[in-house]
């Protein structure tokens, strides 16, 4: 009797073991996971806004009395 309970004993031991993962690399992944997010966000932003801005600097560029840059 007493081997029975030692072995489902192990064997509860195993299960949870096993159920108990190692999550550290996981959180790494999801950190990396939402850089690559934010960043095309960024990337999107900035390609949307990027005429609209040109057109801000430059008006604020010649009201202070210089030149506007040329145009790429």
């Amino acid at each position: 009797m007493l081997s029975i309970y030692a072995t489902l004993q192990t064997l509860g031991f195993k299960i949870k073991n096993r159920l108990q993962k190692d999550e550290t690399g996981a959180t790494a992944v999801e950190y990396g996971i939402m850089v690559g997010l934010i960043a095309v966000v960024i990337i999107g932003v900035v390609t949307l806004l990027g005429p609209q801005l040109r057109t801000l600097f430059t008006e604020v560029l010649t009201g202070l009395g210089g030149t506007a840059p040329a145009a790429p």
